[in-house]
């Protein structure tokens, strides 16, 4: 039987799709898993009612969420995905010939055997590559459980280079869900511990039309953690919004790259076939609209 999937991004506001036919649903002990087949998106799985990701556009929310952050890398070697399930972002990041291990922390091993089923073209195979670790819990507790290995190390000791992290993605429920935690300034400092010298984490916001409040609060969170902070937004049909993102790093400011250079690190590293993001795009994903500037304007670089 076929329905309209509705979606409330805020209490005053609603989008959906109608048409949309149930495939598969799960309650966990975390959360209530479904998939759906949509005229619009094709398949897509939300968690206990709110949209995560679509076959149809994860394209878009996934290259944005590691390219720029990759490119801006000199040759990450190790990355972490804070929930990552659908294996849509690790797909991404195993493009990079330099990537030798990607650990996903994700805390529902439904929401994997769900997506494996049901969306493959989100996740590619990449659970089947060896050079991802599947880790399946709380990414808090794996965080906290790397952070202790490092504190137990002798003095002057160093971390094997593998066991730092050169780009860690966010790709979590929003912070008004269990992840709350996840997107606080004391985690921030944490996760810095295990960070390699030249590193950087990427996460989305949420809208600024939707979620101005707590995007203005994740901002200022991660400035309080670290020396570059850059908004980014692309629009996500599934989101029904523009939606905003953030890298943050100490070192590295992926705004700063020229078309050419990004352009030529595109071909060095043969990242061939991406649906969405591209050098000549690069720059206007940080250059936020008028309306958003107006919101959120003491936190965004001014137009030139």
């Amino acid at each position: 039987m076929s329905v309209s999937l509705l979606f409330e991004p805020a209490p005053d506001a609603v989008y959906g799709f109608p048409n949309a036919r149930q495939l598969a649903r799960v309650d966990s002990p975390h959360q209530r898993i479904e998939v759906w087949d949509t005229p619009q998106l094709g398949r897509l799985f939300t968690l206990d009612g709110q949209p995560m990701t679509s076959a149809g556009d994860e394209f878009i929310y996934h290259e944005c969420m590691t390219h720029p952050a990759a490119l801006a890398h000199p040759a990450p070697r190790a990355a972490l995905v804070l929930g990552g399930g659908d294996g849509g972002a690790a797909k991404q990041l195993l493009r990079y010939a330099s990537i030798e291990r990607i650990v996903v922390a994700e805390l529902d091993d439904e929401v994997v055997r769900l997506t494996r089923e049901h969306l493959p073209d989100v996740h590619g195979g990449a659970f089947e590559d060896p050079r991802v670790e599947l880790v399946i819990g709380d990414a808090a507790k794996y965080v906290a459980r790397c952070v202790a290995q490092h504190a137990a190390l002798a003095p002057g000791e160093m971390p094997m280079p593998c066991d730092l992290f050169d780009l860690v993605v966010f790709d979590l429920t929003p912070p008004d869900s269990p992840a709350a935690g996840l997107y606080t300034p004391a985690f921030f400092a944490d996760l810095k511990r295990i960070l390699a010298p030249q590193a950087a984490l990427s996460l989305h916001l949420g809208s600024p039309y939707f979620h101005a409040a707590r995007v203005t609060a994740l901002l200022a969170n991660l400035q309080q953690a670290f020396a570059i902070v850059r908004p980014l937004a692309a629009y996500v049909p599934l989101y029904g919004s523009l939606w905003m993102m953030a890298i943050a790093s100490d070192t590295l400011d992926p705004a700063s790259l020229a078309e050419p250079e990004l352009a030529a690190r595109l071909v060095q590293r043969g990242l061939h076939g991406l649906r969405f993001y591209d050098a000549a795009l690069h720059a206007a994903l940080f250059a936020a609209p008028h309306a958003v500037r107006d919101k959120l304007g003491r936190f965004l670089k001014p137009s030139p």
